[in-house]
């Protein structure tokens, strides 16, 4: 079997969400040693081993909860009896989430959006500025690490083309058009996201939710749109605007998940 790093590697290159378990303290008489690794998948598919048995299924069950919260567990376990071994020693381990980290596309390359990429330099984020506007990013003075994406009005498909759907993407609208806005938000509800937020006024989030129930036959309407976006901190300019809307971002990356 190849080894952990060229597996972890081949997953990074894939972007395949996984687990590495770490084993980091064995205390007496253990089926596995120091430094022991084992990848999981989402799959629950395994590579590698820490002992097997009940160790090494209660460890696939903290992986899945590593991998639902992308935060790293910290676990350990005596195996006695209930273990159905009688070896009694100790295994403590570390679990990582790979290959998970948050994804924003911003839709709207204005001093808003820019703003608020800007902000996330530095942050687990990794950004892709998105405008519609002909050579709109010519003259715009961009970090190297935002990725800069341009798509045509005349053919909506490359908006969906844009955007990597899944349970860390996050869609930000801020487009310069109130008809854009409302074909992304229409088609972003039907991918999957972990947020989804629209810059406007409570007057256009209510505007959108009838069109989205009475046109789209999208019967949630903004249920699941964050609108307006920014936690309420106060200030309008953009910088301030942004600095909310980054915060809100990072609380909704960190928080854990309810259960």
């Amino acid at each position: 079997m190849k080894n952990w790093i060229e597996l972890l590697s081949e997953f990074k290159e894939k972007q395949q969400p996984v687990a590495l378990v770490t084993v980091t303290r064995c205390l007496g008489s253990t089926p596995c040693v120091l430094g022991s690794r084992m990848i999981i998948t989402k799959e629950e598919v395994l590579y590698g081993t820490i002992g097997g048995g009940k160790l090494e299924f209660l460890a696939i069950e903290k992986a899945m909860i590593a991998l639902d919260e992308n935060k790293i567990v910290e676990s350990g376990y005596t195996l006695g009896p209930e273990f159905e071994q009688c070896c009694g020693g100790k295994v403590e381990f570390i679990i990582e989430p790979m290959n998970q980290s948050p994804e924003l596309f911003l839709f709207g390359a204005g001093h808003i959006g820019q703003e608020i990429v800007k902000l996330l330099i530095g942050t687990p984020f990794k950004v892709y500025l998105i405008d519609s506007r002909k050579n709109w990013f010519e003259e715009k003075e961009l970090d190297n690490s935002i990725n800069q994406c341009e798509v045509s009005e005349i053919d909506f498909k490359t908006f969906r083309d844009a955007v990597r759907w899944g349970s860390n993407c996050y869609v930000l609208v801020l487009t310069h058009n109130h008809a854009i806005d409302f074909d992304i938000i229409s088609m972003a509800l039907k991918e999957e996201t972990k947020f989804l937020g629209l810059i406007g006024s409570k007057t256009k989030k209510a505007r959108f939710n009838n069109m989205l129930i009475n046109e789209m036959n999208i019967k949630e309407g903004m249920n699941n749109v964050v609108c307006p976006i920014g936690l309420p901190i106060g200030g309008d300019t953009p910088k301030e605007i942004a600095i909310s809307v980054v915060a809100q971002l990072l609380q909704v990356h960190y928080q854990p998940i309810a259960k």
